[in-house]
């Protein structure tokens, strides 16, 4: 590895530039210039740093951990490579004495950072790190920065499941980036959809003929087979194999040496009905024996027996899909060109207890993100994904729970949240028992009695009659009827809707 690391001092001004900008060209600029100055063997580590994410996935750091800091140190004299070192050190203590441990290791590092340093490196491990930079941005930097083209880099970092593990290829050239493929056993980034308010307005934007898939309530599953190994894995890339052996089951099953499926994990009742989304997510999360037995639902076939189907048409991959995964575990689907079957089909399925439908272009090739809309999902209530903000204690029968939450939307241009309002309706005393620990957990030192300010990571999702003017609120919008449907442990903060996307509802 190059012997002259890069100052941790120089992540932290250039995150800091980053976040004091709303031009898109300019975070891009600044983002480049650190990655053209960071020595070779250490741009995967402050591509990470400047995406806002340890290398290491948990470090059993938390907020309470962090809320006592040493003073800082006068100098600074950190480097990105000692920041990971000591991460990886930290990481590693388990058993008997590791809380102490962890504590004096996290104290003799923050120790060594200044004032500038200390809450840049506290927003890292939290996930805080709110100044703008998402991956789109350092995919843009890393193309300007390598000299690259930025769709090369798209569809490597695709491909190899983040843009950090295609850093030094695209350093290396196009041709090191072309050579990154598709490897079974390794996840891809999801491909997400759009939204719309009807299925008629999804068509059109689409085109005719369109694929119409029921939108299951589940937990988004890609799942990986090379002979008899199986591999699953969340939405976020997470390894769900351990906790799904009956899916495991199923396809190990499927006539197939290779594959790569993407779908849902969903419980279903013994009506045949959708169970809840709690019940779901619940299952998926539990390590050990399981009492509950959840299904895999599949829609898309990205690799079959040799042959990577990403670039083909849906089509293509859908008649492969249907040869290979029998009906009982395939998604609902109709292919039609009549608008008036398309909706009848979406009528049919929210009756059989799906949340919706998600219309897809016929002829679209698996393109990771949004980018393009060729899925667009279209659900009958309106449904946003926010950011709790902060929440305040109940009165009368709420009294001693936490209950009205504070809702915000991503601002994509600063990295941080706008609120919208504020609601506490659709909460059973499940979940107000429930938010009142998780956000206990959260709440930031030195809220007032009343508004408990708590830390901008919890995801949940609203739903809503529709989007007002406001003057009452910063971002000019303010939500009518607002109600939880439900906390998504699922997404994390950077998956929140934004702003843009609410300010679209307005008529």
């Amino acid at each position: 590895m190059d012997s002259d690391p890069l100052p941790l001092a120089e992540i932290v001004a250039t995150s800091a530039a980053v976040a004091a900008t709303r031009s898109r060209k300019a975070k891009v600029a600044a983002l480049t210039d650190c990655l053209r100055a960071t020595p070779a063997g250490h741009r995967p580590l402050v591509a990470s740093y400047l995406s806002g994410a340890l290398r290491q996935r948990r470090t059993g750091l938390g907020w309470r951990s962090l809320q006592e800091r040493p003073e800082p140190a006068a100098t600074t004299s950190l480097t990105v490579v000692e920041v990971d070192r000591a991460f990886d050190e930290i990481a590693a203590l388990t058993g008997s004495g590791s809380q102490a441990a962890r504590a004096a290791s996290a104290d003799a590092l923050f120790a060594r950072a200044t004032a500038e340093e200390q809450p840049w490196l506290r927003a890292l491990v939290l996930g805080e790190l709110r100044q703008g930079a998402l991956d789109a941005l350092v995919q843009e930097a890393l193309a300007a920065a390598a000299g690259v083209p930025l769709p090369t880099v798209r569809r490597a970092a695709m491909l190899a499941g983040s843009t950090v593990a295609v850093v030094d290829a695209a350093f290396a050239g196009v041709d090191a980036l072309a050579a990154i493929g598709l490897v079974v056993g390794r996840p891809v980034l999801p491909m997400l959809a759009a939204s719309a308010p009807s299925v008629a307005e999804a068509v059109a934007k689409i085109g005719r003929p369109v694929a119409v898939d029921a939108k299951l309530d589940g937990i988004r599953l890609q799942a990986h087979k090379h002979g008899d190994d199986v591999r699953l894995a969340s939405r976020t890339l997470e390894d769900l194999t351990e906790r799904l052996p009956e899916v495991v089951a199923l396809v190990r099953s499927l006539p197939a040496s290779s594959l790569v499926l993407d779908g849902e994990a969903l419980m279903v009742g013994p009506d045949g009905r959708p169970r809840p989304f709690q019940e779901t997510s619940s299952r998926t999360a539990t390590h050990g024996e399981a009492t509950t037995h959840v299904s895999g639902f599949f829609f898309d076939l990205l690799h079959l027996d040799g042959r990577d189907l990403l670039d083909e048409p849906l089509s293509l991959r859908l008649a492969a899909l249907d040869a290979l995964v029998p009906e009982a575990h395939r998604v609902a689907r109709v292919q039609t060109e009549d608008l008036d079957e398309a909706e009848s089909f979406a009528a049919t399925v929210l009756r059989d207890g799906q949340e919706g439908v998600v219309v897809k272009n016929l002829m679209a090739p698996w393109v990771a993100g949004r980018r393009g809309s060729s899925w667009i999902k279209v659900k009958p209530v309106h449904t946003l994904d926010l950011v709790v903000l902060a929440v305040e204690w109940g009165s009368g029968r709420r009294k001693g729970w936490l209950s009205n939450i504070h809702l915000g939307a991503r601002d994509p241009a600063t990295g941080g949240f706008v609120m919208l309002g504020k609601t506490f309706k659709g909460m059973t005393d499940e979940i107000l028992r429930w938010q009142t620990a998780r956000f206990s957990e959260l709440a930031i030192d030195g809220t007032d009695d009343w508004v408990v300010r708590v830390h901008p990571v919890q995801v949940v999702e609203i739903a809503f009659d529709g989007v007002q003017r406001s003057t009452r609120y910063p971002g000019g919008v303010a939500l009518r009827f607002a109600r939880v449907v439900r906390y998504r442990d699922d997404k994390a903060a950077e998956d929140a809707d934004t702003i843009e996307t609410v300010r679209a509802f307005v008529g």
